[in-house]
């Protein structure tokens, strides 16, 4: 009996750098002396459906420097990113070029702008990963692989397996994360997660996240997981009948070792039901695309879900339901009037939305404002992908200097320490503590209040405001003393950023304007 020939290929998984922005939260990880906020999910996964024999290695260039001996010793190159590691993803594949190394490239940025890197990757892998793996390793180890693999259709993420963990140094970073939906039921222009996930929401079963969560739990991993969906409630039936009573039964059995955020659409306020399951699973923070107060703008955008709802209300609620409301936020609708700025830092800081991500409106291909703009003439290339750098590839019907003068005072404003702290007073008046059983503090958890007494409490412009708002917490709510402690370690990057902000020239794509 003729044995089977067994096939071991090198493979070099890459995950280009991002640069400092604001998620990258690069400045506060210094205090948690940490590399990275959060793994390479999307290479990890594909790494699960790669055959064992296989050697497989990660480099995660948020966390170290890629050599040119990891690519020499590979037989190929797996590729994944965003849009915001264009020019880093450029870079990198340009070295493997060099060095004869074949590239097989695929992710959202890979996925959505295939001609920017027609001439330098080799092989592609375009739309969900999933149902092309079989074929794909098929063909490697026959050494007959197509230019092109594409899927059109979205595959059943119930197949999905877990992924592998182990080509992780976990020690690196702040937080792991999982999947347990794609797609969004809602349409809004800006968006292109239509384009890269569908309309219709599919999920994982309760087995399923359960299994991912046991899995994170056995190497090891006891901090905060992300959920990476972008609208982790488009199902809320299934959540509340099946995978949310299974994250409690099994955060309970195990003395609740994670806290976990997410995603989530305003309407996540209707349900109290929801709220109340999900801060029982351990959920303590929501992303909210809120966008912008004005009325106009929010039709202009699709974003009805935000227009039948009283934003302030429904972030009011959510709030004192155990949440921490992280807000999205943009300015450059068409709609928008020079008193925009003023109207969003009002809101923002009434409302005590201490993370706000603010950023100038752009059009990411897929989305249906791409496409309207481009039949408008008024697209200026591709967007960059970083939320705060200013920039913006639409043609906007505001003055252009209006719009990045603007745009930096708002930033400025919002991030300011006075502000900053007054909102995050705001927050913790309101905010609920769970009644959860909480984690023993960590020695890095430890060292990082030593950090932020010495840099932020002595040193820091912020100093005024560090003390007293650990001040009030102490005397007046100590239960939320740490999370004082964390949001003021937060504030730093925030300042940082908008520092960087407020210091950069107004080029690129807008001054073409």
């Amino acid at each position: 009996m003729k044995l089977k020939e067994v096939i071991c290929l090198k493979i070099l998984m890459v995950y280009p750098s991002y640069p400092n922005t604001f998620w990258s939260f690069k400045y506060a990880l210094k205090f948690i002396s940490k590399r990275a906020a959060l793994p390479p999910l999307g290479l990890l996964t594909v790494a699960s459906y790669l055959p064992e024999t296989w050697d497989l290695k990660l480099i995660d260039m948020n966390c170290e420097k890629l050599n040119d001996n990891d690519i020499k010793n590979a037989d190929y190159v797996f590729v994944s990113a965003m849009t915001v590691q264009r020019e880093s993803s450029i870079d990198v594949i340009k070295r493997c070029n060099s060095l004869g190394i074949p590239v097989i490239a695929g992710g959202p940025l890979f996925t959505m702008e295939p001609d920017t890197f027609n001439e330098i990757v080799d092989y592609f892998m375009l739309g969900e990963a999933e149902d092309l793996m079989d074929e794909l390793v098929k063909d490697m180890e026959a050494h007959k692989l197509k230019r092109y693999y594409v899927q059109t259709s979205f595959c059943d993420i119930g197949k999905t397996p877990i992924p592998r963990w182990n080509l992780l140094k976990l020690k690196w970073y702040a937080s792991m994360s999982i999947q347990y939906s794609r797609g969004c039921p809602y349409n809004c222009e800006f968006c292109d997660i239509g384009a890269l996930s569908g309309r219709v929401p599919r999920q994982k079963n309760a087995k399923q996240i359960i299994g991912e969560i046991q899995s994170l739990y056995d190497v090891g991993w006891r901090k905060s997981i992300f959920f990476v969906d972008d609208n982790f409630i488009g199902n809320k039936s299934k959540l509340k009948k099946e995978v949310l009573p299974a994250i409690i039964e099994w955060q309970k059995t195990h003395k609740y070792p994670f806290t976990f955020y997410t995603e989530v659409s305003i309407d996540f306020s209707d349900d109290d039901e929801l709220m109340k399951l999900m801060s029982e699973s351990g959920f303590d923070r929501v992303f909210v695309g809120i966008e912008t107060p004005d009325s106009e703008s929010l039709k202009e955008a699709n974003k009805y879900q935000n227009m039948k709802h009283d934003l302030e209300k429904s972030i009011l609620k959510i709030q004192s339901f155990g949440f921490e409301v992280q807000g999205g936020f943009i300015v450059g609708f068409d709609s928008d009037m020079p008193t925009i700025f003023k109207r969003q830092f009002d809101f923002i800081q009434n409302n005590g939305v201490v993370t706000a991500m603010v950023g100038l409106l752009n059009a990411p291909r897929g989305s249906q404002l791409y496409e309207k703009l481009r039949s408008e003439n008024r697209l200026l290339g591709e967007m960059t992908g970083d939320n705060v750098d200013a920039m913006t590839n639409i043609i906007p019907k505001m003055d252009p200097k209006v719009l990045v003068n603007g745009y930096k005072s708002l930033v400025d404003l919002l991030y300011d320490p006075k502000n900053y702290y007054k909102r995050l007073k705001e927050f913790l008046s309101v905010y609920k503590v769970p009644n959860l059983p909480k984690p023993r503090t960590s020695i890095p958890e430890i060292g990082a209040f030593l950090k932020s007494i010495f840099l932020l409490g002595i040193f820091g412009k912020e100093r005024k405001e560090y003390w007293k708002i650990l001040t009030w917490s102490l005397f007046k709510k100590p239960k939320v003393f740490s999370k004082a402690v964390t949001f003021a370690i937060y504030g730093y990057h925030f300042r940082k950023v908008a520092e960087k902000l407020s210091k950069s020239p107004r080029k690129g794509r807008l001054s073409e304007t």
